[in-house]
């Protein structure tokens, strides 16, 4: 059980969907013990506290359409240099590194590098999100099979090379980066013989305080996602009508959402906590702050 960042390694390390303690116990003791932690934005700054006394911390965010968004190459030569320079580095990535997570593309730079890595999996926001809002992203009876897919390019441009009439087929679709064009990949999939009565939800904020889960059809969900700010996901297929969500304790009960938008702005500095990532996260996951629809 005893694994720690070992000097000259990048480590490639999922760190879940949102909530700080969905972070896998190989990631944390890595996060821990690196010198060195390159982060995405959206990452929990509760689990940014958790990395090692003297570690380095370096935002190298991508906020999907956002001027000032690090360049990946900039990331690219942070994790040779920081390597070469006999450190060991944490690339901390929102999900999983690999789940549309630029992860493949940071390997193929270091192997060309000639830098050891490590690729770190993490709970991927398909499947956190879907299980904090109650949504089994497969089913015997309705759901055999689920394509992940971006939605990150607009449907209509040229960059998007999607076969819509293979994705119309699948019994389970799950969107990521697709918040500007939920109602365009609607009509794309309705346009190609889904019926517009699918079941189809989005999911804000997946496993965070304050997580918002929007529930309704093909036809209607874009309309009804129109004042997402992000980051979500779309889910479309029957999978979304089986949602089951856990009775509330008693005292939770009445409670609305709350809204967490504090974020952590610091470039590069030092991070330290004395206590272990365990204790006090418990808020992070669902409860009272999720918004039901």
């Amino acid at each position: 059980m005893g694994r720690h960042a070992r000097a000259g390694v990048v480590y490639l390390v999922g760190a879940g969907p949102g909530a700080a303690d969905l972070i896998t116990v190989r990631g944390l003791r890595l996060l821990r013990s690196a010198d060195v932690v390159l982060h995405d934005a959206l990452i929990s700054p509760e689990l940014l506290e958790d990395a090692g006394p003297h570690a380095e911390l370096v935002s190298v965010g991508k906020r999907g359409y956002c001027v000032g968004s690090t360049k990946q190459e900039t990331i690219n030569d942070a994790l040779v240099r920081f390597a070469r320079e006999g450190k060991s580095v944490c690339r901390l990535k929102c999900g999983d590194p690999c789940v549309f997570g630029r992860g493949g593309e940071e390997a193929e730079v270091l192997a060309e590098a000639g830098v050891p890595f490590e690729i770190v999996p993490g709970v991927t926001s398909a499947a956190g999100a879907c299980a904090a809002a109650g949504i089994p992203l497969t089913h015997r009876d309705a759901g055999q099979a689920v394509a992940l897919v971006t939605g990150h390019h607009d449907p209509d441009s040229p960059d998007c090379t999607l076969d819509w009439g293979a994705l119309a087929r699948m019994p389970g679709l799950v969107f990521y980066m697709a918040v500007r064009h939920i109602a365009k990949i609607a009509a794309k999939l309705s346009d190609s013989g889904l019926s517009p009565d699918t079941p189809a939800a989005v999911i804000e904020s997946g496993t965070l305080p304050a997580q918002r889960v929007l529930v309704g059809d093909l036809s209607d969900i874009g309309g009804l996602a129109t004042d997402i700010k992000g980051p979500a996901i779309f889910v479309v297929g029957e999978v979304v009508a089986r949602r089951n969500l856990p009775p509330r304790p008693p005292s939770l009960k009445g409670r609305g959402s709350k809204t967490l938008r504090a974020r952590r702005t610091q470039t590069m500095g030092v991070s330290h906590s004395s206590s272990p990532l365990p204790s006090g996260r418990g808020a992070g996951g669902v409860g009272s702050s999720e918004a039901f629809t």
